[in-house]
């Protein structure tokens, strides 16, 4: 398996020299700069993909080339839209760029309501907390129908929660959903996130997929055509957000995606904390079931409550048995080498880490501290370092 690491850009306070020195060989990127549904040109991929090289490594995963927002609604003529994005495809691939994660999350990507709650021992995570995200839908948001997605002890301790707030803690919780809107980085405020909102209103699951099914008709012909490997990411965390349906959350959904188009250009990114969030999830199990068809691994651990709230835990200090996920993705490469499969290494990233020592200093991006996801880096390397010794 292929060490790699999340890196965004000009955007991003950590650099390409420091992240050489946390071992990875592998970098994980996008052109975040570029809004969704245009094409990413062919010389701007080349001169990513060459700075990333001059400093000792290569650009292994595209995370992400999004999707527009008409996509996933199926609103207009989404002719352009397709067009752009098969377009991109091809760049990529004349790059050398062949392994592409993207997500159908509809409106917001990853949902945290506290980025900086404290773990036993110094340092931080970030965390899904029930009662928080019940007052930010009930008494911010004002949703209709959010009360009947809340158990009663959940919501009374949302009222009790907003009562006891100060403008200060709302804007706070407001701005912690916030920063899992991706792209340009743009963030609502309360009335605009209504108005985002409405824009899917009377949106069913079936509309979702329907619309997702599309998606795959349109453009894993072409990935099919290049050689890519397009592999979709779970739903973070895997349940509805702010009445959005949301369709890539368990193994029922994930079973659904990879029989609605049956290529190896339509895979999994196997992300064992997105997986891990929900209750009834066996991250090992689903990663036995769709092991041929995972083409990008995140791992990362989540520790959660019976009330629906997570946190993020060290690597290997949380739910998730990480030493059967290894077992698991390493058997998958050597049956890859057995069947003369090219994409025998399966390129893997430590996903998010805990705010550790002078990381709270750095101003990176939520998630995604130097030391804190080289502590996971160090950590899972020596796991699988185990599990291959044990079984080779």
């Amino acid at each position: 398996m292929q060490e790699s690491w999340r890196w965004y850009g000009d955007l991003d306070t950590i650099s390409l020299p420091e992240i050489r020195q946390t071992g990875a060989t592998g970098i994980v990127t996008a052109l975040h700069e570029i809004p969704y549904g245009q094409v990413w040109p062919r010389d701007t991929i080349a001169q990513r993909r060459d700075r990333i090289r001059a400093a000792g490594m290569e650009w292994v995963v595209c995370e992400s080339l999004p999707l527009h927002e008409d996509i996933k609604r199926g609103t207009g003529d989404l002719t352009h839209l397709f067009a752009a994005y098969r377009q991109s495809l091809a760049n990529m691939a004349a790059e050398g760029i062949h392994t592409i994660c993207y997500n159908f999350m509809p409106l917001i990507d990853w949902t945290r309501t506290d980025l900086t709650a404290p773990v036993s021992g110094g340092g931080s995570c970030l965390r899904f907390e029930a009662t928080k995200m019940a007052a930010f839908e009930l008494h911010m948001l004002g949703r209709q129908g959010a009360a009947d997605e809340y158990p009663p002890d959940v919501l009374e301790n949302a009222a009790q929660w907003f009562a006891a707030s100060t403008q200060a803690d709302r804007d706070a919780l407001l701005n912690a959903i916030m920063c899992g809107l991706p792209g340009a980085y743009d963030r609502y405020d309360i009335d605009s996130l209504r108005g985002a909102l409405a824009t899917y209103d009377g949106l069913t699951k079936s509309d979702i997929r329907a619309n997702y099914q599309r998606f795959l008709d349109e453009v894993i012909p072409t990935a099919d055509e290049l050689g890519m490997r397009l592999c979709v990411h779970p739903d973070d965390p895997p349940r509805d957000i702010l009445g959005l349906p949301r369709i890539v959350s368990n193994a029922d959904d994930i079973d659904w995606v990879m029989a609605a188009y049956a290529s190896p250009a339509n895979g999994l990114t196997l992300c064992t904390g997105s997986l891990g969030a929900g209750p009834g999830n066996d991250p090992v199990a689903i990663a036995e079931t769709h092991a041929s068809r995972i083409h990008f691994v995140h791992l990362r651990n989540v520790r959660k409550d019976p009330d629906g709230s997570f946190e993020e835990a060290a690597h290997l200090d949380g739910d998730t048995d990480m030493t059967g996920i290894a077992r698991v993705l390493l058997a998958e490469e050597k049956r890859r080498v057995a069947e003369g499969r090219t994409d025998t290494t399966l390129p893997w990233r430590p996903d998010h880490g805990h705010a550790l020592l002078s990381d709270a200093d750095r101003q990176s991006f939520p998630g995604y501290p130097l030391i804190g996801r080289m502590r996971g880096l160090a950590e899972l390397r020596g796991v699988l370092h185990a599990v291959q010794a044990m079984t080779s």
